[in-house]
């Protein structure tokens, strides 16, 4: 670490309040990118860090889309020593060799804050609470994703305050749409590809494996979602005339999706496995050493039961293999009392999570033949697909990581872990697609944070370490 990092790291200790207080000022814009009635709220949110980042010389707009508008921001890098000596050009003329160019990545939207009631104090209103760590902010947004992207903004911060600069050169993305599955972001990324062009994304929305472990997510899994809509008879049937000769799509659809799995939790899907990509055995080892107990995580949420593949470790089921889940089943009467009916139509919506290897229209096509095969003639089935995206593997002797590991391990005084994730992040597969950018996904949530819950929150001294190692990245780039 050289002297310019410890003033930035000192710099960011007395800057400690202030920076509490920004995030709580972001938190308070109500930024739900779901509802309608919050779009001026989103606006206000990208304005509010649009202002932020151009205090610190970066030069930028918000830029309009067919949702909520992005915010797009460029900061050249440290001014040359020619520029410096004579005090001109710092902001708009980059150094000959500033080092890599970084493109940072986060979301100014929130989810929805319902239920209201389970909330302890107004959502959108921030509040310092003490936890098993020490103070945490809770409101919506507090660590998905404002908090997070907030690190990464008081790293830049504290280096502009020390040198009047930024170490690297930057480009700043931040969307309004990803809690709604970001429709506008491909369109936009493919229109100014151009202008995005950088050497790595580096995006804080991610978890640590601990409060005091640092980790870096290497595998992402994919995503399909659909909704299976079965017909059976032309209308509503009574279900004393009809009821044990007329097929019932309900008792049906139930039956074929009950054999999604088998007794030992394999996915019955035609050629589902065929191409999935194991981890190496150094990453398989590296995650068996971590200690993870299923019996605590399921004990957290009330379970006590493992499901899953029998022949795989837990951390495996949970990062590198494929699931099938049903997330909603319906048809037929539902209202109160009773109504004898046969419904003709039966729904569920399905989704897969992928991993590397895995194509997404194959999976869909392998869905199409898993139903085809189980249903009689009578039985009209569509598949409609509501998204669909690849798994993502992050070398895990990048550079990028190799840089990323380095700061976290000054930050903390042990290894980074190098995780999977089970979620999906969609714009580190549109960013490969299309930008040709790897992603370093360098997050600092952890598992009770309640994301997308009530009561949602953000540890303050996960949000500490995560500005400083960022700091530190920051650093060790710029060298």
């Amino acid at each position: 670490m050289n002297a310019k990092t410890d003033a930035v790291l000192a710099t960011l200790e007395a800057d400690q309040e202030a920076a509490q207080a920004r995030l709580m000022d972001w938190l308070r814009i109500p930024s739900v990118s779901a509802q309608p009635a919050h779009a001026a709220d989103c606006r206000a949110a990208g304005e509010w860090v649009l202002a932020q980042l151009t205090a610190l010389g970066f030069t930028g707009s918000l830029r309009e889309t067919a949702g909520h508008p992005v915010v797009v921001a460029h900061h050249p890098g440290p001014p040359s020593d020619r520029q410096s000596a004579e005090g001109r050009g710092a902001v708009n003329r980059p150094a000959k060799d500033a080092g890599p160019h970084l493109l940072f990545y986060g979301h100014y939207d929130v989810q929805p804050p319902d239920p209201l009631e389970l909330w302890t104090s107004p959502p959108f209103q921030p509040t310092i609470v003490e936890g098993p760590n020490g103070p945490q902010v809770r409101a919506r947004g507090a660590v998905d994703d404002k908090g997070q992207v907030m690190m990464w903004i008081e790293a830049l911060r504290a280096w502009h305050a020390v040198t009047g600069s930024i170490p690297v050169r930057c480009t700043v993305l931040i969307e309004g749409e990803e809690e709604i599955g970001s429709p506008s972001l491909d369109p936009f990324l493919a229109a100014n590809a151009a202008e995005l062009k950088a050497d790595v994304a580096v995006i804080s929305d991610t978890g640590m494996w601990d409060v005091n472990t640092p980790a870096l997510s290497t595998r992402l899994r994919g995503l399909v979602y659909t909704q299976i809509d079965l017909t059976c008879a032309s209308r509503d049937l009574h279900s004393g005339m009809y009821g044990g000769l007329a097929l019932n799509p309900l008792n049906l659809l139930t039956r074929v999706l009950g054999q999604l799995h088998d007794e030992n939790g394999v996915i019955q899907i035609p050629d589902f496995y065929e191409d999935v990509i194991d981890p190496s055995p150094a990453q398989k080892a590296e995650w068996a050493g971590l200690g993870f107990s299923p019996e605590k995580f399921l004990g957290e949420i009330g379970l006590t039961q493992g499901i899953g593949e029998a022949n795989r470790a837990p951390l495996e089921r949970l990062w590198s293999r494929p699931t099938a889940d049903l997330n909603g089943l319906w048809g037929g009467y539902t209202g109160d009392g009773s109504k004898t009916v046969i419904a003709s139509q039966a729904h569920a919506k399905l989704s897969f999570r992928l991993v590397p290897g895995q194509d997404p229209a194959k999976v869909v096509a392998g869905l199409h033949a898993f139903l085809a095969a189980r249903l009689p003639e009578d039985a009209k089935v569509a598949v409609q697909v509501f998204g669909a995206s690849p798994a993502i593997e992050v070398p895990a002797d990048s550079p990028w990581i190799g840089q990323a590991r380095a700061a976290l391990a000054e930050e903390y005084g042990r290894p980074a872990v190098l995780i999977g994730c089970g979620g999906s992040i969609p714009v580190v597969e549109s960013m490969r697609r299309l930008l040709g950018l790897d992603a370093l996904l360098m997050g600092f949530g952890l598992t009770d944070d309640q994301v997308h819950s009530p009561n949602e929150k953000f540890d303050l001294v996960c949000f500490r370490h995560g500005a400083r190692s960022h700091a530190r990245l920051l650093g060790r780039l710029s060298a």
